[in-house]
C-alpha cells in the first residue's frame, strides 16, 4: 500500500509540473523581410514565427499572451529597424504600459531590447505596442523579439508577501 501511495505522488507531482511549463518566444515575421510601421495610431505588435509556445499562453493571431497560472513570470521584448526613423515599442500588461525599448539615430542601424519580472494573476494579458509615428524592420533574423516564461508559481499567500 504504501508503495502504491508513493507512485501516486509522483504522478501527481509530475502533473503539476507539467501545468507550470509556460513559455514561449517568437519573431516578427514567418517569412520575408520589410518595415512595420509607421502608423498613425499605436498598434499591438503580432509575432508570427513562433520558436517555442510551451502551454499555449501566447496567442499569435492577437499577439497577447494570457496568464495561465498565477506567478512570476519574465518577459523580454526587442526592437530593430533602419536610421532614420525611430524604433520604438512598449510591452503592456492589462492596458498599462511597463517597459519600452526604445532607439532613434540618423543613420545606420537601431536595436533596443529591455526585460521585466511581472507578478501575474489568472487571464492577466502582456503584449507588446509598437508606437504610433515609429517603425522597425524584420527579416529572417527574427531581430525583432517577444519572449516570456513563468519563472514560478505563487500562492495566495505568497502574494500577501509583498
Amino acid at each position: 500500500m504504501m508503495k502504491f501511495k508513493i507512485l501516486l505522488s509522483q504522478v501527481e507531482l509530475k502533473k503539476e509540473n507539467r501545468d507550470r511549463e509556460i513559455a514561449f518566444s517568437a519573431g516578427l515575421m514567418q517569412s520575408g523581410s520589410g518595415y512595420v510601421g509607421p502608423f498613425t495610431t499605436e498598434i499591438t505588435l503580432t509575432y508570427k514565427n513562433i520558436f517555442t509556445n510551451i502551454g499555449n499562453a501566447y496567442n499569435p493571431v492577437t499577439g497577447i499572451f494570457t496568464a495561465p497560472l498565477k506567478g512570476a513570470y519574465m518577459f523580454r521584448i526587442s526592437v530593430f529597424g533602419h536610421g532614420g526613423a525611430t524604433a520604438t515599442a512598449s510591452l503592456y500588461k492589462n492596458g498599462e504600459q511597463v517597459v519600452v525599448a526604445h532607439d532613434s539615430q540618423a543613420q545606420g542601424t537601431l536595436n533596443s531590447s529591455n526585460g521585466v519580472v511581472l507578478i501575474l494573476e489568472v487571464g492577466d494579458v502582456v503584449y507588446v505596442r509598437l508606437w504610433s509615428g515609429t517603425r522597425i524592420f524584420d527579416n529572417q533574423n527574427n531581430v525583432n523579439t517577444f519572449s516570456g516564461f513563468l519563472l514560478f508559481p505563487l500562492r495566495e499567500q505568497e502574494l500577501c508577501r509583498m
